[in-house]
C-alpha cells in the first residue's frame, strides 16, 4: 500500500529553447493579427466602405493587397525561420524584423476615432508586448563559449554564464 503525503510537489519547468519560445511568440503574434482583422470588421460603416472599394483612406487595388500579403507573410515566415535558421542568423532576423513590426503594429490606429481608443489601444499593446517578448527573448539569446581545443561538438562548449556574456 502506497502512502500519500501531504506535501506539495514540484512541477518540472524545462527550459524551453529560444528558436521554440520565438517560433510560439510569432505565432501567438499571427493568431492575434488575424482575430483583431476579423474583429474590425464588426465596426459600424467598414464593411460597406470595403464593399465600396477602400480600407482606411485606400482604394482596394491588386498592389494594395500584394502589401497586405507582405505585412502578414513576413510574420508567418517568422514562425518557420525562428526555428529553421542557424542561430546567429536567428537571432539577427528576430531583433531586425521585430523592431520593424513595432510601427507596423501602431499604424494601425491611424485614423481612429476617439470612440475606439481603448479597443485600438488594447490590441496595438498586445501586439507590442508579443514584439518585446521577442525582442527580449532574441537580445538574451545565450551565447556559448569558444570551442576549446579538441572539442568534439557542442556538447563539449560550456555556456557563458550571464556575468561572462555581458
Amino acid at each position: 500500500m502506497t502512502t500519500r503525503t501531504n506535501t506539495p510537489s514540484l512541477l518540472d519547468n524545462p527550459p524551453i529553447h529560444v528558436p521554440a519560445k520565438l517560433a510560439a511568440a510569432w505565432t501567438s503574434l499571427m493568431f492575434f493579427v488575424i482575430y483583431v482583422d476579423y474583429f474590425h470588421l464588426y465596426q459600424p460603416g467598414v464593411m460597406e466602405q470595403i464593399r465600396g472599394g477602400g480600407i482606411f483612406e485606400f482604394d482596394i487595388t491588386p498592389a494594395l493587397l500584394t502589401i497586405f500579403v507582405v505585412v502578414i507573410g513576413i510574420p508567418a515566415l517568422m514562425v518557420m525561420l525562428s526555428m529553421a535558421l542557424p542561430a546567429r542568423v536567428n537571432r539577427a532576423t528576430n531583433l531586425v524584423v521585430a523592431s520593424l513590426y513595432v510601427p507596423v503594429m501602431v499604424f494601425n490606429a491611424a485614423g481612429a476615432s476617439w470612440d475606439w481608443a481603448f479597443y485600438y489601444g488594447l490590441h496595438i499593446g498586445i501586439e507590442v508586448l508579443i514584439l518585446a517578448f521577442i525582442l527580449r527573448a532574441a537580445w538574451a539569446w545565450p551565447r556559448r563559449a569558444a570551442s576549446p581545443a579538441g572539442a568534439t561538438g557542442l556538447d563539449d562548449e560550456p555556456l557563458l554564464t550571464p556575468q561572462q556574456q555581458a
